[in-house]
């Protein structure tokens, strides 16, 4: 305890202020200068017993901040009673377990890194082993035309393949980070589901395929077109995708107080009843899905619609068809 300063400090001050005392009650009497001697003693006793028992709490607070920084976050160091050194230790506590959460967060973050890493590089190998075959094969020159130009194609498709999956992945990467700044444009749904309906016209004329569109042409939301374009895109490929041929997609729309409801139906093939809570997970891929099918499309819907204040669900039964139900909620002021 001596070796800080302020302590020394303190105690000469108090053994100077003892001397200057003991001095002047000797021109009074002997019994002065004892009474004055017994006195000092023991405030100056009290004084540095008081010191020590509250460095002794110091040092208790120096060892757990320790057990903390080496990663140990179990202590309790929490005090109900009153005053300034309770307040710290209160105080030190409530740190303690926001590190801890911010710790988990940081690990899960590892953990969810770690397994997208693992599933992009399988996602990536699959074509890129494909194109080295392929391209191996277009070094004979015994290779016939047919198969020549076979090959050239397959080549071209795998890697229109990457080029969306590259594409997809930094959107949905901007959109994890929060560097996407979404628009509160007032969007009228029958636009929104116009500009969507284009990229998917051909496949739903190739599989002649029935479009039906209800709605006020007023109905609108606050959100951003484009971004929202991107995901209901998505949800009409997958529609179209799974919707045998001669089906039909139905789209309505309707607005209330409370929200602005988008709904896209289809009589194609439907999803078990058991994949309908991991449809929205990244990569995931269902029994049903195609062989170009990478599991990402739901994903990216789902963070789009969510990041403005919407919400989607989705109910399904095998060979009936599936349902997807979007709602964007207006603001409360």
């Amino acid at each position: 305890m001596l070796r800080n300063r302020e302590i020394r400090f303190v105690l000469m001050l108090m053994c100077t202020v003892s001397l200057i005392v003991l001095a002047e009650a000797a021109f009074f009497s002997s019994v002065s200068v004892v009474f004055v001697l017994i006195t000092s003693v023991l405030l100056i006793g009290c004084s540095l017993v008081f010191t020590r028992l509250r460095y002794l709490e110091v040092e208790k607070l120096s060892s757990y901040l320790r057990q903390i920084s080496s990663g140990n976050y179990s202590l309790d160091v929490r005090d109900n009673r009153e005053g300034e050194f309770s307040i710290l230790k209160n105080t030190i506590y409530k740190v303690t377990v926001m590190l801890s959460e911010q710790r988990t967060l940081l690990q899960k973050d590892k953990i969810y890194l770690t397994d997208a890493i693992s599933d992009i590089s399988h996602q990536l190998k699959t074509p890129l082993t494909s194109m080295m075959v392929m391209a191996d094969l277009l070094d004979d020159t015994k290779l016939p035309e047919a198969k020549r130009k076979e090959f050239t194609r397959n080549i071209r498709i795998q890697l229109e393949r990457l080029d969306w999956l590259v594409s997809s992945l930094l959107k949905l990467s901007k959109i994890d980070a929060g560097t996407v700044q979404f628009k509160k444009d007032q969007v009228l749904v029958a636009e929104l589901i116009h500009k969507a309906l284009q990229p998917v016209l051909i496949p739903i004329d190739i599989k002649e395929q029935t479009i039906s569109i209800t709605g006020e042409d007023n109905v609108s939301f606050v959100g951003d077109l484009n971004w929202t374009t991107e995901a209901v895109i998505n949800i009409l490929k997958n529609s179209v995708e799974h919707t045998y041929e001669g089906g039909t997609i139905v789209i309505s729309f309707s607005e209330n107080l409370l929200y602005t409801e988008i709904v896209i139906k289809d009589n194609g093939k439907g999803i078990p009843k058991e994949e309908i809570p991991f449809i929205f997970k990244r990569f995931h891929k269902g029994k049903g899905a195609g062989e170009s099918s990478i599991g990402i499309g739901l994903s990216m819907v789902h963070s789009i619609i969510m990041k403005q204040n919407g919400t989607i669900e989705v109910q399904s039964e095998l060979h009936k068809g599936t349902q997807f139900q979007i709602r964007f909620y207006k603001q409360i002021v």
